[in-house]
């Protein structure tokens, strides 16, 4: 293969997303958001650090405090509403659901996140 091979798949692809208007490409939600949790109610580790939520066509998850578990969900058609959730097992085999509900608001993601011990909202932001 030669560097045509590369190159010029590169070249197309930049070409076809220039041409896409700005406001068309800021206007889709897909992609990464990042923000930071605040505490609402009990005890957040998760406010640590910051979250990570992917928004993809056909799937979203996020990621509190950038950790190892991810909350997995579906986005609505409209994209006007994200449910994600994750169900991890204690070491005494009890269950710990963990939800994210968000909705897009201006240039933002605003969200809520839960656990049994945890209540805390973000702004999501590129």
């Amino acid at each position: 293969m030669t560097a045509c091979h590369f190159l010029l798949p590169a070249a197309l692809c930049l070409a076809l997303c220039s041409a896409l208007p700005a406001a068309a490409r800021a206007e889709s939600p897909l992609g990464l958001w990042t923000g930071r949790l605040v505490t609402d109610q009990g005890s957040c580790d998760e406010t640590r650090d910051t979250s990570t939520f992917q928004i993809e066509k056909r799937h979203i998850t996020f990621t509190p405090a950038d950790g190892s578990i991810l909350l997995t969900g579906v986005p609505e058609a409209d994209h006007a509403h994200y449910h994600a959730e994750a169900l991890v097992r204690q070491p005494s085999g009890a269950p710990f659901p963990m939800v994210f509900e968000a909705h897009p608001e201006g240039k933002t993601i605003v969200g809520a996140y839960g656990t049994p011990r945890c209540r805390a909202h973000i702004v999501l932001k590129r």
